[in-house]
């Protein structure tokens, strides 16, 4: 069967590291009150001259390495970004002329934290029906520069980062299984930015309700992994890891106690990272593949919910 196999994985972080006790300097909270509430320790934010497109193209440069294949074999670059650099054109095109990719289809997709997986989704697609070879499937964001760091409810929650898969089409066992997707525009105003460009004219922030999100994010998540592993012939046994986005901990903790997943098979970088957006899944799967845990034949289950609402998976074996 034609599938999207994962040939090589990568990710980029800002060089500042901010911890609970920095953000504590200048923020009503504590690092214990962070902890208790997101798991979050650190994050990472981005500094002068780092931007949603600089991250993507080192992610793509170590997924490119670590596949061993060159910048030009690609020709197609989907990046997930509600960040992006300008409002045209897209972050991908950046990524494409800064790698010295003379022509191939690169576009951006806006599905916030769902983002990656609604790219790797359109990827898979492109892949499987002829229309590209070899794919750059990144998510990349620069969350730091849509946060109002006033509000303690949201700013400890979000970092900057990105992450990269390189797929390509294959006849193999290996590759992309299922992939599930979802959205409902009813909750827009639970996770949502109050500016864009028709309506303000600038960029906005972040506004979130936090315990409504935490209700549908629990549910929506449980629901789609049921889907995509009855859409790959897969039970809950058959999986090795999930990777999960990465928005809290008690989310995580709470859907694979709703699935009835064992807590050592979840992937967890929150700590770490914080909530990256559409970076959050591919960072956390090219830390587990680099750090021995994720192996060539493991069965990878990738989920994430964000604002719309908009959630989704996929299955896949590396």
């Amino acid at each position: 069967m034609r599938r999207s196999a994962v040939l090589g994985v990568g990710s980029a972080l800002p060089k500042r590291e901010v911890t609970n006790e920095e953000l504590a300097e200048t923020v009503d909270t504590t690092d214990e009150w962070i902890v208790e509430r997101t798991g979050i320790r650190t994050r990472y934010v981005a500094g002068e001259g780092e931007t949603t497109a600089s991250l993507a193209i080192e992610a793509a440069r170590r997924a490119l390495d670590h596949a061993g294949i060159a910048a030009t074999d690609i020709d197609l670059i989907v990046l997930a970004t509600a960040t992006p650099d300008q409002t045209f054109p897209s972050s991908a095109t950046k990524v494409q002329a800064t790698l010295g990719i003379p022509d191939c289809i690169a576009f951006d997709v806006h599905a916030v934290c769902t983002g990656f997986l609604y790219a790797l989704s359109v990827a898979d697609s492109m892949l499987r029906s002829g229309t590209a070879q070899k794919a750059l499937v990144i998510g990349a964001e620069t969350f730091s520069r849509i946060l109002d760091w006033e509000d303690r409810a949201t700013c400890v929650l979000f970092g900057d980062g990105a992450g990269a898969l390189v797929l390509a089409a294959e006849e193999s066992e290996r590759g992309v299984l299922a992939t599930k997707l979802h959205a409902d525009g009813r909750h827009n105003d639970l996770l949502f930015v109050d500016g864009g460009p028709s309506t303000t004219g600038t960029v906005g922030k972040l506004r979130m309700k936090g315990r409504e999100v935490f209700r549908h994010a629990v549910v929506n998540l449980a629901d789609v992994l049921t889907e995509v592993l009855d859409e790959a012939g897969l039970n809950a046994a058959d999986v090795d890891w999930v990777v999960p986005h990465q928005a809290n901990a008690r989310i995580l903790d709470a859907t694979a106690r709703k699935l009835g997943l064992p807590s050592e098979k979840v992937v967890v970088t929150v700590d770490r990272h914080a909530n990256t957006s559409a970076a959050s899944v591919p960072l956390a799967f090219d830390t587990a593949v680099k750090d021995g845990r994720i192996k060539r034949g493991d069965v990878v289950v990738l989920e994430a919910m964000g604002g719309g609402f908009t959630w989704g998976a996929a299955a896949l074996r590396y």
